[in-house]
């Protein structure tokens, strides 16, 4: 979740005539703008961005410059915090009330990075364009619909508490239309600027392009909670489907999109330090789906005759196990390439809000499985997850609140260290 813009010493404005030719004529600058960001030599920034002082550049709320999508990761992992607890399969004494203060916290972030985020693009628009046209930076846009809907879904089950039961379901709908529908365009449009715009070069690939591939499926589990409240017919089995549709879309790109990041990882080495906790992300799709196929076949009774429901859940628990299984070895192998960064110096960087969202989908799939199976050692394991959760999300919300009153997290980004290939 790191961006990595780069300065470079204002030129004196074209000639009007060379100003008119520019866009037809290839220069040196324009191309190192069309190579990948984490292949621009240091100093070099996109033609695209005007000089700093240039008529026309914008000077106001310079703090907000950097605020990319990556921001809204820190509202996604808070939203989980409080989702994944209040649906863990014990009951824990006295935690419901610090449930809702997360919730709480969420929303108030979700606010205050929405605001950001707006103002980043009124006032410097030159950048916004700029994180568009980064393969490093796009995929955060699929945040933006995760936030969302995250946010939603932890205002139904939790903070109804608090705004009751009819206004947590009217903000859960709208967050979760706007959400959702976020998240299918960006589905489509971050893939189609990689294609025709990013051109990455080849060993580039990273867990951060599987972001706005997860968001349908983050939809997918947050529609289950919206099932139950549509009258029986035609739309509550629409709804049903259409989630199922969400989960197949995301399930079918991640999986084309994961064996290229594994790919890296072999032939390539180690990811930058910096980017190390991106690894937790692969996470992401697989707990989601997870707890997506379990929180459908919760609903599907309501929605659909028996033999689709019945089969419904069968699926979950034939899906989940496997992919559970999976997404454990996975954590192990983040887990020990993260302990092999930080005793090579990784300090912090927003990348470790990679660490609470992703794992909260996992506390959510296991906790799925062990309310359909009634196994213990699912119990337990989400549990263990969850703590795993909260510790990270507060070191994480820590060093983030550290860095914001420092004015280190809105300075601009330095690039990471490079990442020698076969180190031990």
């Amino acid at each position: 979740m790191a961006i990595f813009p780069q300065t470079r010493t204002a030129a004196p404005p074209p000639r009007p005539a060379e100003a008119a030719s520019a866009p037809d004529r290839p220069t040196a600058d324009r191309a190192t703008a069309d190579r990948p960001a984490a292949d621009r030599p240091a100093g070099a920034e996109s033609a695209d961005a005007p000089p700093a002082g240039a008529p026309g550049v914008s000077v106001r709320l310079p703090s907000l410059r950097h605020i990319g999508p990556n921001w809204y990761a820190c509202v996604m992992g808070t939203a989980i915090v409080a989702s994944a607890g209040a649906g863990l399969p014990v009951d824990v004494p006295g935690a419901r009330p610090a449930y809702v203060l997360v919730w709480a916290l969420a929303a108030v972030l979700l606010l205050a990075v929405l605001a950001a985020r707006a103002g980043h693009w009124l006032c410097h628009r030159d950048q916004a364009r700029l994180h568009l046209l980064d393969p490093a930076v796009a995929p955060f846009y699929g945040c933006l619909s995760m936030a969302l809907t995250a946010v939603g879904g932890a205002t139904l089950t939790v903070g109804a508490d608090v705004v009751g039961a009819r206004a947590a379901l009217a903000a859960d709908v709208v967050l979760y239309v706007v959400g959702t529908v976020v998240g299918l365009v960006a589905a489509v449009a971050v893939p189609y600027l990689m294609v025709v715009r990013h051109r990455p070069a080849p060993g580039t690939a990273s867990p951060v392009w599987l972001l706005p591939l997860v968001a349908p499926m983050v939809s997918a589990t947050q529609g289950a909670l919206l099932v139950p409240h549509l009258a029986p017919g035609q739309g509550r089995e629409a709804l049903l489907l259409a989630c199922y549709a969400m989960f197949g879309l995301s399930l079918l790109a991640t999986l084309v999109m994961l064996p290229l990041v594994f790919s890296r990882l072999v032939h390539h080495g180690p990811l930058p330090l910096a980017l190390t906790p991106t690894l937790f992300l692969v996470l992401g799709p697989l707990g989601q789906s997870t707890t997506a196929v379990n929180q459908l076949a919760d609903v599907a009774p309501g929605a659909v005759g028996d033999p689709y429901a019945a089969a419904f859940g069968a699926f979950s628990v034939l899906y989940g196990v496997p992919v559970m299984g999976f997404a454990l070895l996975w954590l192990a192998l983040a887990v020990a390439m993260v302990v092999r960064a930080a005793r090579n110096g990784m300090g912090f960087a927003m990348t470790w809000w990679a660490f609470t969202f992703p794992v909260g989908t996992c506390v959510t799939g296991a906790a799925g499985l062990a309310r359909h199976t009634g196994l213990s050692a699912l119990t337990w394991l989400s549990v263990a997850l969850y703590v795993f959760l909260v510790a990270a999300w507060a070191a994480a919300g820590a060093h983030t609140v550290r860095g914001v009153v420092s004015g280190a997290l809105t300075a601009a980004p330095v690039p990471p260290r490079p990442a020698t290939a076969r180190t031990t």
